[in-house]
């Protein structure tokens, strides 16, 4: 029978992900269902658990997005170490009534930085903006790359500080560069080769208080919205700086979880290509 998937969110109806992963099915030859799953704000847990039980094939898997990925790092019965790091997951496994939970958003990010941009966050200078849930679910992954240095700012300095110190005594993992917390302000006088936008300005079209000089030569900015320009591209483009958004981030983390899934890792290229052309 059919294996079934799903992404869940609220709201949904803007989601890319039952097309890409359709493109990755017909391409690895999966057999596999994948629907979109509009889930009440306080009613995910139950959508979840009618999804996985209702019948037509059995439920292997969901992807999550807003606003319940930290839900979905509660419901999770076992998770990996990128996940614990988190605090948040968009990737359940469902196996004889366990629930697996992980993060592939960090993966994503990196995988599109360095495969499909050329720019390889190892030895780079990083600056990442915001301290919420799309900041945290990156950090990890981008320390493992050892970049020359991480530097997270916040509006809130106290946040970001409180951040990087969790991260700088993360257990368990081998990370020679500890990351840095601070204010806008407290940028005053620095330069990045890789600045990355995990606030939600893209989405409220605010702009955020960054020195002109924020961006080095040759630096790379990458919004993690996609679909839209935003103040912070238009900022960086005046700034001479490459600018990317998270379309390549959102087909790689889909790609991340389809190999979770069923084992095969697809290819992205063909896929990021031709979510370009609906653009």
């Amino acid at each position: 029978m059919t294996d079934r998937y799903a992404v869940f969110g609220n709201p949904i109806g803007h989601s890319q992900s039952p097309r890409i992963h359709s493109l990755f099915a017909a391409q690895t030859g999966q057999d596999i269902s994948y629907q979109a799953i509009l889930a009440e704000r306080e009613g995910f847990v139950a959508a979840v658990s009618a999804f996985i039980a209702a019948g037509e094939g059995p439920a292997r898997g969901a992807n999550v997005t807003v606003p319940f990925k930290e839900e979905a790092f509660r419901l999770a019965t076992q998770r990996t170490p990128r996940a614990e790091a988190a605090g948040a997951v968009n990737t359940l496994s469902f196996d004889a009534g366990a629930i697996s939970g992980d993060n592939t958003d960090g993966a994503g990010l990196v995988r599109d930085l360095k495969h499909n941009l050329g720019c390889d966050p190892s030895g780079r200078r990083i600056l990442l903006l915001g301290a919420g849930g799309a900041a945290r679910g990156v950090i990890l992954p981008l320390l493992l790359e050892n970049p020359a240095e991480l530097v997270i700012a916040n509006r809130t300095e106290e946040t970001a500080a409180r951040l990087a110190l969790e991260f700088a005594r993360l257990p368990g993992c081998a990370i020679d560069v500890k990351p840095d917390g601070t204010g806008f302000p407290g940028l005053a006088g620095r330069r990045f080769d890789l600045v990355i936008n995990a606030t939600s300005a893209g989405l409220s079209g605010a702009v955020l208080p960054l020195p002109t000089f924020v961006f080095a030569p040759r630096c790379v900015a990458y919004e993690m919205v996609y679909g839209r320009v935003t103040p912070f591209m238009q900022q960086a483009r005046a700034a001479g700086a490459r600018v990317a958004d998270g379309l390549g981030m959102l087909v790689e983390q889909a790609a991340e979880a389809f190999f979770i899934w069923r084992g095969v890792r697809p290819h992205t290229a063909p896929v990021l290509a031709a979510l370009k052309e609906r653009e």
